[in-house]
């Protein structure tokens, strides 16, 4: 099945971002999945201010994974995202199941929204 992770890691360090994406496709590799593509979407406002961790954010950096696994491996990765405390949100999102419907999809998510929303 094909999934795909929208994930908003605190803005600030480059290499915190690359770190859990590392962690995510590592995982799903490990368990026989496929990952298609990473697409960095940088640094954007939030929807709306959150507040975890005793810290309010206004800003978030963005990344999309691609992949193919099983829906153990997506909870899996679910599970371990939620563990750590650098993600302030993420979600997994099945795309599709049949063969006919993934087929065409690309590994890169390109933004289709307003430029004036990026920040920094």
């Amino acid at each position: 099945m094909l999934y795909e992770l929208i994930a908003v890691v605190r803005p600030g360090k480059l290499t915190e971002v690359k770190e859990i994406a590392k962690t995510a496709g590592s995982i799903v590799l490990a368990r026989q999945g496929v990952v298609r593509g990473f697409t960095n979407w940088g640094t954007f406002l939030l929807p709306k201010p959150l507040r975890l961790h005793q810290v309010k954010h206004h800003t978030g950096h963005y990344f999309i994974m691609r992949f193919d696994s099983s829906a153990q491996t997506q909870h899996v990765v679910q599970r371990t995202l939620g563990l750590d405390p650098r993600l302030l949100r993420y979600s997994v999102v099945k795309m599709g199941s049949k063969l006919e419907d993934i087929k065409d999809v690309a590994g890169r998510a390109e933004w289709s929204g307003e430029e004036e929303r990026r920040f920094g």
